[in-house]
């Protein structure tokens, strides 16, 4: 399986997680948002696969280059 980390593209913070950990996810799927000076910035998966893994919580500040989530793929 290959690994693919889900990174933030800017500082924000989480405002809504879409999808559960095991939950099927398509390349370029919107697994979360985050609000960034009042905008809403989606966070879309690398890769499909499976969510393995979501490393922030709703109201969560995030910097960028920091890692949401992880993405497995076969």
């Amino acid at each position: 399986m290959a690994r693919h980390d889900v990174e933030s593209e800017v500082t924000g913070a989480v405002w809504k997680i879409l999808l559960e950990v095991g939950a099927p996810v398509e390349a370029g799927e919107v697994i979360m948002i985050l609000e960034s000076m009042k905008m809403e910035i989606p966070v879309e998966s690398p890769a499909a696969g499976t969510l393995t893994e979501v490393c922030v919580a709703p109201e969560d500040n995030v910097e960028e280059d920091q890692v949401l989530a992880v993405v497995e793929s076969e």
